[in-house]
């Protein structure tokens, strides 16, 4: 089956809104919802947060709600130069994501990060089968680690 240019542009722009999504769910703080734009089998391996040190596992409401504990007030995400690659069924999105926010020790916290995110076709819509984030600096003023984000 050939996939038509119209068919991409459709898959790309609803992998964007999918990128929005979860970037509103982690703003929210509403795990059911970043869960529900997740496949049940997602593997991490991320370095940067909500899933840092998962490692090769699914991530669970319990993992998520105890990082959304870790701040005060709103998580704000946004993506940025995102690309997105469709092939059938299955896609990958890169983007370079900023994170702000206040952790509940009151130091502001800004992140960058590196994200690819890949994507399956199930059921007729995209959900995200793997992430693989990086945050290659942390700009807070505190002088913490870049990953040492504990409350």
């Amino acid at each position: 089956m050939t996939t038509t240019d119209t068919e991409r542009e459709a898959d790309r722009a609803r992998i964007r809104e999918v990128l929005q999504e979860r970037a509103a769910a982690t703003r929210d703080r509403d795990a059911e919802r970043f869960l529900s734009l997740c496949a049940p089998d997602l593997v991490d391996f991320s370095l940067a947060p909500p899933l840092q040190y998962k490692g090769p596992e699914a991530l669970d409401r319990a993992a998520l709600e105890g990082w959304y504990a870790t701040w005060d007030g709103p998580i704000e995400v946004t993506p940025t130069q995102v690309e997105i690659a469709v092939g059938g069924d299955v896609a990958f999105a890169h983007s370079i994501d900023r994170m702000r926010g206040t952790k509940t020790d009151g130091f502001e916290v800004e992140l960058w990060s590196r994200t690819t995110v890949g994507l399956r076709r199930t059921d007729g819509d995209w959900k995200i089968t793997h992430t693989h984030s990086s945050v290659p600096f942390l700009m807070d003023g505190s002088g913490r680690a870049a990953l040492d984000l504990t409350p």
